[in-house]
């Protein structure tokens, strides 16, 4: 793939007018926190059809499920799908990056994991309203005395109860945690063996359970539209109805099929925001004038423009490899999605910087949109793990070969 096909720029055209006729008027009210992100992507949804396409999407996949069949290899991403699933990523990132962090914890990461754990019936309970966006989910893996040791430093625990489980911890940094109805939380088996050592196990929580505390949304730098919350958890009851299937590797090899689905997903979000950004720095640079000519004369801002150019062309490339790569059924590796994530969040970041360095003193004003875009961008460095534990894994992955 080299290029969008025709049929994907009439899906990117239409995305844009959307966004253009319900985001933007609203990006203030977004921006401070007044209005939640749920409703615009509810209409998003179903102004597109999307909420009907993962209803019918559900409904064939579980059929399949219950008789025994299996898909074919690359059926579930191919053709136009995977477009339709990163255009409005990339869209959506050039004007309110947070849309896509709400929107992609509930689908890709709570619904993802029910679908990759869940029976049947725990995935018709649960999976399938938020794959609708009917209701809004949460993952819930980080801890305040963990961060990056999400598995080896976890203290929140289940202990057995009869038949139940007995919940109690705490987790931070939740995207959609103060709204989120429906709560996909990781915790330690309390087995009586040493922390480091427990079983970890995967459940799925209600807004209103007794003993479930959701905060407020916390006060952040940036993606400023997608709520981010803490969860304190004291005795909280949960049948074994609400336990998902470990399967091969446990709770723990489970969240981290969910990192590969994450950082290969910041790719496309990089991408729009430095789409966005090199497309307000060459309109500047036509513009503003400085000492009688427009500083796009400037050597030292071509010298930018085209560093912004080449990012672009390379994250680009990424992206579409990762669609290439879902349209052959071929997965991505851990360390290739942090490979990913890695080279494409530094660029976004990058970029999202040299353009407010471009647009000057005017660049650090809030009404020049990129210095929101570098403030969201920044972000993208240090959630769905840091630069650090990208180039972790990458290297543990070239020296076990």
């Amino acid at each position: 793939m080299i290029e969008w096909s025709d049929e994907d720029l009439m899906i990117r055209d239409a995305v844009r007018g959307w966004i253009d006729a319900e985001v933007r008027p609203n990006l203030d009210a977004l921006e401070s926190g007044e209005l939640p992100p749920y409703d615009l992507l509810r209409s998003l949804y179903k102004t597109f059809g999307m909420d009907e396409m993962a209803r019918s999407s559900f409904h064939a996949a579980l059929a399949k499920e219950k008789s025994g069949e299996k898909g074919e290899k690359g059926e579930r991403s191919g053709g136009g799908g995977a477009a339709m699933t990163m255009l409005p990523v990339i869209e959506l990132c050039k004007v309110a990056p947070g849309l896509v962090s709400a929107m992609g914890v509930g689908l890709g990461l709570a619904a993802g994991t029910i679908m990759k754990r869940g029976t049947p019936e725990q995935k018709e309970r649960w999976a399938l309203p938020l794959l609708t966006m009917e209701k809004v989910g949460a993952w819930a893996i980080t801890e305040p005395n963990s961060g990056s040791d999400a598995f080896g430093g976890m203290q929140a625990t289940a202990r057995k109860d009869g038949d139940e489980y007995v919940i109690n911890g705490g987790k931070t940094f939740i995207t959609n945690g103060p709204y989120a109805d429906t709560i996909v939380f990781y915790c330690k088996l309390d087995d009586g063996r040493d922390p480091r050592d427990r079983e970890i196990l995967t459940f799925v929580l209600d807004r209103g359970m007794d003993g479930l505390e959701q905060t407020r949304p916390l006060r952040k730098m940036g993606l400023h539209s997608s709520p981010t919350g803490e969860l304190f958890l004291s005795d909280v009851r949960a049948g074994a109805d609400r336990l998902l299937a470990s399967g091969e590797g446990g709770g723990k090899e489970s969240a981290r099929q969910n990192f590969v689905t994450e950082r290969a997903g910041v790719a496309a979000m990089a991408l729009g925001v430095i789409e966005e950004c090199l497309k307000l720095s060459v309109e500047y640079a036509k513009t503003r004038e400085l000492w009688g000519q427009r500083i796009g004369d400037f050597q030292l801002i071509q010298l930018k423009l085209a560093k912004m150019e080449v990012a672009r062309l390379n994250v680009q490339n990424l992206v579409f490899r990762h669609i290439e790569m879902q349209r052959a059924g071929r997965p991505m590796t851990l360390a290739e999605a942090s490979a990913m994530k890695l080279y494409a969040a530094q660029a976004a970041s990058e970029v999202a910087q040299e353009a407010v360095q471009l647009f000057g003193g005017n660049g650090y004003m809030s009404e020049y949109r990129v210095e929101q875009l570098a403030r969201d961008a920044k972000s993208f460095q240090i959630y769905a793990g840091t630069d650090e534990i990208q180039i972790t894994h990458i290297a543990r992955d070239l020296l076990s070969r």
